[in-house]
């Protein structure tokens, strides 16, 4: 299994930079705290396994290949993904919050994996980079799913844990408010680099 090394660590790269789960991830951790944020972590994990599933099939390079269908899905995951920096931005401090907000899911959590363009970009190419068991190109694919899933789970478990620490910082309006004008605009880039790439 030569390129496990080099697959690991493009995996680790790919999947703990900064995206929309990640973010969303800090986010639920700070607003809810790690237990309130368990379900939504696991939906996301399952639909990253989803999304593992439809690169290594190739079903994505199949609706790519239908003319003028990347642009049309280019714009609809902008649309949603500035919607949603909006959300973040404009989200009040914790202090202000009425206590109506409800925890996000586990079915958001795979619905969000499932639109993250982000993060189909990363996994075609983790997918289409590396050839971990060359000529066995289903115990390839299960491979790579399977490390792939284990590094999303436990960067999954840092950005919780460490949004559940900033907990307090929530509190404040003006460190609030800071904090998720930084989310957005982030999580604005990182969706902006998958598309341009």
């Amino acid at each position: 299994m030569d390129g496990v090394v080099g697959f690991v660590l493009a995996g680790i790269a790919l999947a703990g930079s900064p995206g929309p789960n990640t973010l969303s991830l800090a986010a639920t951790g700070a607003a809810f705290g790690i237990r309130g944020g368990i379900a939504y972590l696991i939906g996301l994990e399952i639909g990253m396994v989803a999304v593992m599933a439809i690169v290594a099939s190739g079903l994505v390079g199949i609706v790519l290949a239908v003319p003028d269908a990347k642009p049309v899905i280019a714009i609809a995951a902008a649309v949603y993904f500035v919607y949603l920096a909006y959300r973040i931005a404009t989200a009040p401090p914790l202090s202000a919050d009425q206590g109506d907000r409800r925890r996000p899911s586990l079915i958001a959590g795979i619905g969000l994996s499932l639109i993250n363009v982000k993060g189909y970009a990363a996994m075609a190419a983790l997918f289409s980079g590396f050839i971990l068991l060359p000529g066995r190109l289903f115990e390839d694919a299960l491979t790579k799913t399977v490390i792939v899933a284990a590094i999303i789970l436990a960067v999954n478990i840092a950005w919780l844990v460490a949004g559940a620490a900033l907990t307090r910082v929530f509190h404040d309006p003006r460190s609030n408010r800071i904090i998720n004008i930084v989310f957005a605009v982030v999580l604005i880039a990182s969706v902006a680099a998958a598309l341009l790439a």
